[in-house]
């Protein structure tokens, strides 16, 4: 009923029967809601379940789902759909929940490098330390130390080394066994390095290094050597090759020849220095602390040693060529057998006989017509040739002059003696007697003591007397002055019977 007075105006439907609303459907306004409800956390829970629950019944199932949020984290995908904004806000919510709870790790542990083990699913409680928590596992934990030592055994150690055959299983070694297998490894390492070095740069007992090898292959390759045909023998300071002889600067080399190769290596042979150091002529050039310059010295030395014997007369390989620690030398022997040595020889009584008078000469022209000592002198370095004795291996020859020339001297005596004293020769002198014999000396006979007691005072006048030193008169001057009474009465003695023969032949002439 309308009201008396009232005017009405007539609006048209806004949407009439049969017509559309060109703006579509209205959407229904929300329900306003305060701000202390916008702020509440339990509301924004609510509302985020509601959002879960109407994508799943969207979606249908769990995988349908969590492709939707993969979809969503993409940066390619299209953002106008409100549901795929959400999707991305979870997970960016997701990511910033793992950087608290690395945070918060972080801050128990500090800068232990940890290894935790915790999730989204476990949090630390505030306040609780890392001892009282089983969530977090550093590198400093028993059983990961040990399972990773144990792997590293097996990884990083080289294969040459014994670790043992149960390290591929599920063991643990602690970090002190770790660290001493690491050491003793590292010591290995080292030793085998050294041993490797030392076979390949120094000659050893029945072969020769690799430098030594190709100085031989350059001896055949040059015409020298026609070819190398086995080892002889070997020594303390030697390896003696047989080999057949070529052509050296257009002249022939003996069919049968004896290369000496020095070794290398000082180890057999310590007291070369004793030999060599004091030598006047390599005194200058010594060094201990190149061994390899000192043996091309050793080898030089034989090399002049056996070139002075030669001269003098002396029976003993002729020198070819020297090159660095090679000595070529004319072999002493026949179709490459060498020539034994003097204590390998069954000898008869007669030869015996020679071959000691053989030494005994020999011995003397080495005195005092080479001016040498051979200083290693024995029936070792004896051969028997053709019924005659050889002098071999001269290296450590010395002069007289040598601090310890003359002792060498009676040295090569007493193993004189003694080895024609065994073998049954008569008449074989005493080394005293040799001694002097060689030496043209008259030292007082005595024991053996004694006798090297002159012998070391007599050097140390010469060497005082060679310094330009005042000397004391020794006992010793007595020797000297007996040897130059005794020349004086022997020139005397030659006066007087030149001055008797002369006037007999005058009194022949007058008759």
């Amino acid at each position: 009923m309308e009201a008396k007075g009232e005017v009405r105006v007539a609006h048209p439907s806004p949407n009439p029967v049969g017509q559309r609303s060109p703006w579509g459907t209205p959407v229904t306004a929300p329900e306003p809601c305060s701000l202390a409800a916008v702020m509440d956390e339990e509301f924004a829970k609510t509302l985020q379940i509601e959002e879960e629950a109407a994508l799943k019944d969207q979606f249908g199932n769990q995988e349908d789902y969590s492709s939707a949020l993969e979809l969503g984290s993409s940066t390619e995908t299209d953002t106008s759909n409100d549901m795929l904004l959400a999707q991305m806000l979870q997970l960016q919510f997701d990511r910033e929940h793992d950087n608290m709870l690395a945070k918060e790790e972080a801050k128990y542990n500090g800068e232990s490098k940890d290894f935790p083990v915790m999730n989204s699913s476990s949090s630390m409680k505030k306040g609780m330390s890392p001892s009282k928590s089983k969530s977090i596992l550093t590198k400093h934990d028993a059983g990961v130390c040990g399972k990773r030592n144990a792997s590293r055994v097996m990884e990083e150690f080289p294969p040459e080394f014994a670790s043992g055959k149960d390290l591929d299983k599920d063991i643990k070694l602690s970090n002190s066994v770790y660290n001493s297998l690491k050491l003793h490894s590292l010591e290995e390492e080292k030793k085998s390095h050294r041993v490797h070095e030392k076979k390949e740069h120094s000659t050893v007992e029945m072969a020769v290094d690799p430098r030594t090898r190709i100085l031989l292959f350059k001896l055949v390759n040059g015409g020298i050597l026609e070819s190398i045909n086995g080892t002889i023998s070997t020594g303390k300071e030697a390896v003696v090759i047989h080999a057949s002889g070529g052509r050296l600067d257009q002249q022939i080399v003996p069919v049968e020849c004896a290369l000496k190769v020095f070794k290398t290596t000082l180890n057999e042979f310590k007291n070369r220095q004793k030999y060599i150091k004091d030598d006047y002529r390599f005194k200058d050039r010594f060094s201990k602390q190149n061994p390899r310059r000192t043996i091309r010295m050793w080898a030089e030395k034989e090399m002049h040693n056996l070139n002075r014997m030669r001269e003098a007369g002396i029976r003993t390989p002729d020198v070819i060529l020297l090159k660095k620690h090679i000595l070529v030398m004319t072999f002493i022997g026949e179709n490459q057998k060498a020539a034994p040595k003097l204590k390998d020889v069954p000898l008869s009584t007669a030869d015996k006989q020679i071959a000691y008078e053989q030494c005994l000469e020999m011995m003397e022209r080495l005195y005092q017509v080479c001016n040498l000592v051979h200083a290693d002198l024995s029936e070792y370095n004896m051969l028997w040739h053709q019924g005659q004795v050889w002098f071999i291996d001269v290296s450590q020859s010395v002069e007289p002059n040598h601090p310890h020339g003359l002792e060498f001297l009676l040295r090569d005596c007493t193993n004189v003696s003694t080895f024609f004293s065994n073998i049954g020769v008569h008449g074989v002198l005493k080394p005293h007697e040799l001694f002097n014999r060689v030496t043209k000396l008259d030292l007082k006979p005595g024991d053996h003591q004694e006798f090297l007691a002159q012998i070391e005072s007599l050097q140390k006048f010469a060497d005082d007397e060679k310094q330009g030193k005042d000397v004391d008169n020794f006992a010793f001057d007595y020797f000297f002055e007996q040897t130059r009474a005794e020349q004086e009465v022997n020139e005397r003695s030659a006066r007087k019977k030149q001055s008797a023969d002369q006037t007999e032949r005058e009194h022949l002439e007058g008759d």
